[in-house]
């Protein structure tokens, strides 16, 4: 039986073409829809508070500019559509303040709110401020903007008598400024403690309802899923051509590259249906972020493989396999419960909503990942320096030199990682925020990239296998190869000659060997 030679290069040509109509399919568009549904009323500020939406949005296009779709129309805007607040039946007896909708960029923020005498700041008006005349009690305190005429937008509803639902005035808010934009639902009566709202609003950019933030992210995917299948096209060719030479390892490799195109087409896929509805498609982001999860998952394990001499220098893992496997699948589900909580759902352009103990223990099993390659990276070198296999050792140090500088960058991103969050509280920096995820894809590509260049198959795949001619034995100990073959025991006549002595010579002879030369 032969190998279509032409198989896999047809394949990535037909995936590229596929790619390629899915993208005509939707156009290159960049806001989102905010539902609510029952979401109560927090204490926050001296008032009672919902987090709305905060969205980066880019400021309307020019009217002259001419686009050919209906989302992609030129308008930025945040529009509010049905927003009713709901009380009990029980305070209906008796009317309300005003239940106020605030939106706001957010280099506007210190006009919302205000302290007596330097005290704490309070979103309503206090006593305090009262008397100091700037504002009446039980009102929400908010200033126009010196900068953005007009600006903070804020305007309200009350409830009659027996009125159980109080509905806001539809109103479409345009943007004519490019900046991070909060909106807040606020009231100050304390009759309304358990007070729902429900409801949409709709945020948009020019182009479409991605959030700016997320909006260069479409891009990026799109260029990423064009580079897998630029690679895609080289591995799987030298795979067709020398099928009969691959190794276990490369197979391995095969897999990450296929899962990740996979993963690059879906995130692809996924923005875009995000920026067409202005709502995430849950089930294609679960699906984009689980083929993320395994594809990660795998390339540690085929890392930490490799750095063991798996298919190299030794034919398995032995008593290390059920620990490799457990170390794997906890990372698959410690990486799957971020990945969820991160994306699943997630509209707001805000840094982050994953908390601590979701985040430590992917940043544990990575560096004990690290830690566990590196060890039996040194293990490794030293054995095929020790038994002069030149041909391993080479690919071995180009192996080892590229897992450095990945470590050393990984290390230093991290800490830009902190700074940039550090000292971005408000996510003023939304239009540079894309680059932190998109980094640690390209990290991870030119990584792959490596080892696809120094174990490409080819013709000679072989010399880098495992080889039992008997120069490649091994102990069985779970941690740690021996080099040399330990010698067999002494006969029972040697060990009984009175010159005997339970020393073996430096140079690796036994007893027995050494009193053969004497009697010479």
């Amino acid at each position: 039986m032969t190998w279509p030679s032409g198989s896999p290069t047809v394949l990535a040509v037909v995936w590229l073409w596929v790619f390629y109509f899915a993208c005509n399919e939707y156009e290159i568009v960049e806001a989102s829809v905010h539902e609510y549904s029952g979401e109560r009323f927090v204490s926050k500020g001296g008032a009672l508070v919902v987090h709305g939406g905060s969205e980066g949005i880019y400021s309307s296009a020019p009217a002259h500019h001419n686009f050919t779709s209906l989302t992609a129309n030129g308008d930025s805007y945040i529009r509010f559509e049905k927003v009713k607040f709901r009380r009990d039946k029980e305070f209906a007896n008796i009317s309300s303040g005003l239940v106020h909708a605030i939106v706001f960029e957010v280099e506007d923020r210190q006009m919302i709110g205000g302290s007596a005498y330097g005290g704490q700041r309070a979103v309503c008006c206090t006593v305090d401020l009262a008397k100091l005349g700037v504002c009446s009690e039980g009102e929400i305190i908010h200033r126009p903007s010196t900068e953005n005429p007009g600006w903070p937008q804020v305007f309200g509803v009350s409830f009659g008598l027996d009125e159980v639902v109080a509905t806001l005035p539809s109103k479409s808010i345009e943007i004519t400024k490019t900046g991070m934009y909060n909106l807040y639902f606020i009231h100050c009566d304390p009759n309304l403690k358990d007070l729902v709202v429900e409801g949409k609003t709709i945020w948009k950019n020019p182009a479409g309802y991605l959030p700016g933030r997320m909006a260069p992210l479409m891009n990026f995917y799109g260029f990423m899923s064009f580079a897998f299948v630029i690679l895609g096209i080289f591995w799987f060719s030298q795979y067709a051509r020398f099928w009969r030479e691959v190794l276990p390892l490369q197979n391995c490799i095969t897999l990450v590259i296929t899962l990740g195109m996979f993963e690059m087409a879906l995130w692809y896929f996924e923005y875009a249906e995000f920026n067409e509805t202005g709502i995430r498609p849950i089930v294609i982001t679960m699906w984009a972020v689980t083929f993320g999860s395994v594809k990660r998952t795998v390339a540690r394990l085929i890392i930490l493989m490799v750095s063991m001499g798996y298919g190299v220098v030794r034919p398995t893992l032995g008593g290390l396999t059920s620990k490799v496997i457990m170390l794997g699948v906890t990372f698959f589900v410690a990486s799957e419960v971020l990945e969820l909580v991160e994306n699943v759902g997630a509209i707001s352009d805000l840094s982050g909503k994953a908390r601590l103990f979701l985040v430590l223990p992917v940043a544990f099993l990575d560096a004990f990942f690290i830690l566990w390659i590196f060890t039996s990276l040194s293990a490794t070198l030293s054995k095929l320096q020790a038994r002069r296999m030149m041909v391993k050792l080479d690919i071995y140090r180009k192996f080892t030199n590229a897992l450095a500088v990945a470590v050393i960058v990984s290390v230093a991103w991290i800490f830009y990682e902190l700074y940039f969050k550090s000292t971005d509280v408000y996510n003023e920096k939304w239009q540079n925020a894309w680059i932190i995820p998109a980094f640690w894809q390209v990290l991870s590509f030119s990584l792959l990239c490596v080892i696809c260049t120094l174990w490409a198959p080819s013709q000679n795949s072989t010399r880098y296998a495992y080889s039992d001619d008997g120069s490649e034995e091994f102990d069985r100990d779970d941690t740690t190869l021996t080099l040399i073959k330990p010698s067999p025991l002494p006969s029972n006549d040697v060990r009984n000659a009175p010159e005997a002595r339970p020393v073996q010579g430096s140079n690796g002879l036994s007893n027995g060997d050494l009193e053969e030369d004497k009697t010479e």
